[in-house]
């Protein structure tokens, strides 16, 4: 159940521009993957934004438009995704949709192949109490999927270059610069917890899993849930921040697992920065550990020639 269009276009940006620390590639594939642009990470990554966004802002923003069809719902609903917390209700509530407009738009995105679905694991309380009488705030309950953008470029786009669209045309780019360094690493979130989902399952390849990806229902939320055909569960979280990670992330995630009444066969921690003495004393067939470092595995055995995919054709 690996996401195979994140996994290509991850080699492809390995591939094609040689990064030397997987940290920054990261971030930067964060940014500018599935562009298929040579990228210089040598240089600062705002430089870069500056000489191939900004410089190119114009072809850019054309196929950007017809890959919307230029139509202002579906450029609503997607920058409402790109900063919200991509549930589509929430979505559609922010870019003011209703489940006509707005699924409608939805539609729309996915057969453009800007979107993909991620559908919720949760359960209904109805469906597990069908004769039972709901509290009315449980009977009213909606479960929501969420969506993923299938290239980091176009979440990019729609998270800091579309709400400064007025400005950038004048040659204005102090907000959105303002905007990407105060928001990065927030930004940067997503694609980390998206590709530690990737390298978790790329490491459990040997098994078949049978359900991945995040978990989420109206209390608890943990970044990766996978599970497998033997019934072996792997609970993950995910820290792109520049702090190391201790044993308290441990025990909030033993806490979320404990409320929704799982026995994890494994806890997977990824740190952008790597993880406390006492949190690496306790790595084992209990704990599992992951720093940027260890991406690595998912570029050095594969095969450069089958990289080919990009945003712009």
């Amino acid at each position: 159940m690996t996401n195979s269009k994140l996994l290509q276009q991850f080699r492809s940006f390995y591939f094609r521009n040689y990064p030397d620390d997987m940290e920054i590639f990261i971030s930067y594939f964060a940014v500018f993957g599935g562009l298929g642009w040579d990228i210089d990470t040598s240089k600062p990554i705002t430089t870069l934004i500056r000489e191939l966004i900004l410089d190119n802002f114009e072809i850019l923003n054309e196929k950007i438009e017809e890959l919307t069809l230029n139509e202002p719902t579906n450029k609503r609903l997607l920058q409402a995704l790109a900063v919200g917390d991509r549930r589509i209700f929430s979505a559609f509530n922010r870019a003011g949709l209703n489940n006509g407009n707005g699924g409608g738009a939805l539609n729309s995105l996915q057969e453009s192949g800007l979107i993909q679905m991620e559908y919720s694991r949760e359960k209904h309380p109805r469906e597990e109490n069908p004769k039972a009488k709901l509290k009315r705030k449980d009977s009213r309950h909606r479960i929501s999927h969420k969506v993923l953008f299938t290239h980091p470029f176009v979440r990019f786009w729609f998270y800091f270059i579309a709400p400064q669209i007025k400005n950038i045309k004048n040659k204005d780019f102090s907000k959105l610069f303002e905007n990407f360094e105060a928001k990065h690493n927030s930004y940067t979130s997503l694609v980390f917890e998206e590709l530690s989902e990737v390298l978790l399952n790329y490491n459990l390849r040997d098994s078949q899993i049978i359900s991945s990806g995040s978990y989420w229902d109206a209390n608890i939320e943990i970044d990766i849930l996978t599970i497998t055909q033997d019934e072996k569960i792997y609970a993950g979280e995910c820290k792109w921040t520049n702090h190391i990670v201790n044993k308290k992330e441990l025990h909030k995630l033993n806490e979320k697992c404990e409320k929704l009444e799982i026995e994890p066969t494994q806890i997977v921690l990824f740190s952008k920065r790597g993880f406390s003495n006492e949190l690496l004393n306790m790595r084992g067939a209990k704990l599992a550990l992951f720093s940027s470092e260890d991406f690595e595995a998912l570029v050095k055995n594969s095969s450069k020639e089958k990289l080919i995919e990009n945003f712009i054709n």
